[in-house]
């Protein structure tokens, strides 16, 4: 696959009020309100709490599991190459709608359109979610105005599981390897994107401090994660 510059899904608009950096990490660039609500209702996972947002229809209905079992085959068969319908994580409430991305001029990949808060996409020049290789999945951390779908990635632990509804009617679930941050002056492209000899899955979006210069957050957030 064409490996892609680091991405710039995330906030597309100059948070308001600015705040330190201890606070814009728990949820980056949402309303002070908004993440009170979430504090609140005990949903930040890094305050001890076991509760988890309620699952989305379509995974409670199928039964799909929301973490991984004690021991997960690495030889799980690929998945044919198929266009992904949806994306549901469990864990943080996720149950979204894909739309295809693409690379710009300069080789850097497109966000997701910044009207629609709860909308992911995928990167068409890699591989499907499922099928060998690497799948890019990406997504708005924030929009000017609200959060938006992957305002709450940062809580994904390994061992947690999300699910990507195919549209040949199967579904990919993947298990979280790992969670991790990037500047993205050097952000790690060969370790993000390259090719890899199983399914493997990147959930990416923005984190860190926001840059008010180049209108851009510092940082870019990356979910590991392999076929179950």
């Amino acid at each position: 696959m064409a490996a892609p510059a680091p991405p710039t899904p995330g906030g597309t608009g100059e948070p308001e009020p600015r705040r330190s950096r201890a606070r814009l990490t728990t949820v980056c660039a949402v309303g002070l309100l908004v993440i009170a609500a979430l504090q609140l209702n005990g949903r930040n996972s890094d305050a001890g709490t076991s509760d988890r947002a309620p699952l989305p229809p379509a995974v409670a209905r199928a039964g799909l599991p929301t973490t991984a079992a004690p021991s997960v085959d690495a030889a799980t068969r690929p998945l044919p190459r198929a266009t992904p319908v949806r994306l549901y994580v469990p864990k943080i409430g996720v149950d979204a709608p894909f739309t295809t991305l693409s690379l710009d001029a300069t080789g850097r990949l497109k966000p997701p359109p910044a009207a629609d808060t709860n909308l992911v996409g995928w990167y068409s020049g890699g591989a499907s979610p499922g099928e060998t290789g690497t799948a890019i999945i990406a997504g708005h951390v924030d929009t000017a105005t609200s959060a938006a779908v992957f305002a709450r990635l940062r809580e994904l632990r390994q061992g947690d599981v999300f699910h990507v509804e195919r549209a040949d009617g199967r579904t990919a679930s993947f298990v979280v390897d790992e969670t991790e941050t990037f500047a993205k002056n050097d952000f790690p492209d060969q370790r993000v994107y390259a090719d890899a000899t199983r399914p493997e899955a990147r959930l990416i979006t923005c984190a860190g401090d926001y840059d008010r210069k180049v209108r851009d957050y510092t940082e870019n957030l990356v979910v590991f994660a392999h076929l179950m």
